[in-house]
């Protein structure tokens, strides 16, 4: 039987349908200037036409909170999300927990969206994009940013010691413009832009400019991984 991996950025839905370890079909929907936004709902509608054992869905919708892990006072979670985040209704509250990092994140998803994917006869689970990027890091124990490039948004993490210092989820306007953000961010956690191991994951091909000006004022940069068909950083394994 198959599975479908689902991908819910800002600006794009990225899926994958899977049979056994091969990717038997994928695509990328993205926003375009003549298309502001995406049909989310009849997109979903065709994917659940077929049969699947298992969906799994990552959100990178950057409606979201992140609290120390063990934080139980989940009443407060549409607060904590909404003091980041412009107030909405029709949002479903999820939680997603770092073990590995002792986190946890509030974050929300779009009702409709939700109950849509769950009334599949599938397995559904859900998790948030900034959980699963912390799965993956592999860290030496030093000041090191980890950045994870999508359609028009980016994600990162800050790390000293092996611990999480700050993460965040920004739409981008423009490359230039967040990578100063970055540095600015960074400027006040006292890292040290010559010390600092930045690593880059996701749509980087896509993204050369702001790769470009970040080898500019970093030292130690490396690419670790580059989206390319039959291959995405979030949705592996």
């Amino acid at each position: 039987m198959k599975s479908l991996n689902l991908l819910l950025s800002q600006s794009a839905l990225h899926y994958q349908i899977v049979k056994g370890r091969s990717i038997v079909k994928e695509y990328d929907y993205a926003t375009t200037e003549e298309q502001p936004e995406l049909p989310l709902q009849s997109i979903l509608e065709d994917l659940l036409k077929e049969e699947y054992t298992h969906i799994k869905v990552y959100s990178a919708l950057n409606r979201f909170s992140m609290m120390p892990e063990g934080f139980k006072e989940h009443e407060l979670g549409h607060a904590l999300v909404n003091f980041n985040a412009t107030p909405r209704q029709g949002e479903e509250l999820m939680l997603a927990v770092s073990k590995k990092f002792g986190l946890q994140f509030y974050y929300t998803f779009p009702e409709a969206l939700y109950q849509k994917i769950k009334s599949s006869k599938a397995r559904v689970s859900f998790t948030f994009s900034g959980e699963k990027l912390l799965s993956l890091l592999s860290t030496k124990g030093r000041s090191e940013v980890h950045v994870n490039l999508y359609h028009n948004q980016c994600e990162f993490v800050a790390l000293r010691d092996k611990k999480v210092l700050l993460y965040n989820n920004l739409d981008v306007n423009s490359e230039v413009d967040f990578l100063y953000f970055i540095l600015f961010t960074l400027s006040k956690l006292d890292f040290s832009l010559p010390t600092t191991r930045f690593y880059v994951y996701g749509e980087t091909s896509k993204n050369q400019t702001f790769i470009s000006e970040l080898d500019k004022f970093s030292s130690h940069l490396k690419i670790l991984y580059d989206n390319i068909p039959g291959k995405h950083f979030i949705l592996q394994n």
